[in-house]
């Protein structure tokens, strides 16, 4: 069975608004969820809420993304995986030292891959609420409708034969840009 872990994906520039640092595209992610441990949610406004509410962590710029894919992934990329966000921890969350975040660094990613199992290219999505008993996360999986899109495309280019057509209309950029 093929190791996968999820990495952060940016399907349009939404995260870029929405969140206050958005993750860059293909970071290794994790639920980041333990960033929000002792915190309020309803104390949480704008794009910190954003963030508790559907963000997955990237653990490179420690950035939020909306969605991660699932992606094949070789135990020494896990192994990166695990010691930079050891390296996080330190950095920002506290722990005293590597080998005091490595461990937690360890569960994280090992729930991460939890989550991938699904078949690669597979787009995750999270939804956390804050309850009495501690935050619930919840995780949904969305697929690629055979036949209705092509693989990740936005746009499909057609060959269009002009002698059926009539002639082909030009556009000049330059020409537009000038007429405001």
């Amino acid at each position: 069975m093929a190791l996968k872990l999820p990495r952060t994906i940016r399907l349009d520039p939404s995260d870029t608004f929405v969140y206050a640092r958005a993750a860059e595209p293909g970071e290794w992610a994790v639920t980041g969820t333990f960033l929000f441990f002792g915190i309020d949610p309803e104390t949480l406004a704008g794009k910190e809420r954003q963030a508790f509410r559907a963000g997955f962590l990237g653990i490179d710029s420690f950035g939020w993304s909306t969605l991660a894919v699932v992606t094949e992934a070789s135990a020494e990329e896990r192994a990166a995986a695990v010691e930079r966000l050891a390296k996080q921890l330190v950095a920002h969350c506290g722990a005293p030292d590597l080998q005091a975040a490595r461990p937690a660094a360890e569960e994280e990613i090992a729930f991460a891959q939890s989550l991938c199992d699904h078949p690669p290219n597979t787009l995750l999505a999270l939804h956390r609420a804050g309850e009495q008993s501690g935050i619930r996360e919840s995780f949904r999986t969305l697929h690629q409708k055979v036949g209705r899109l092509d693989t990740a495309t936005a746009f499909r280019i057609i060959e269009v034969d002009d002698e059926e057509d009539g002639p082909a209309e030009e556009l000049d950029i330059r020409t537009l840009a000038g007429k405001r």
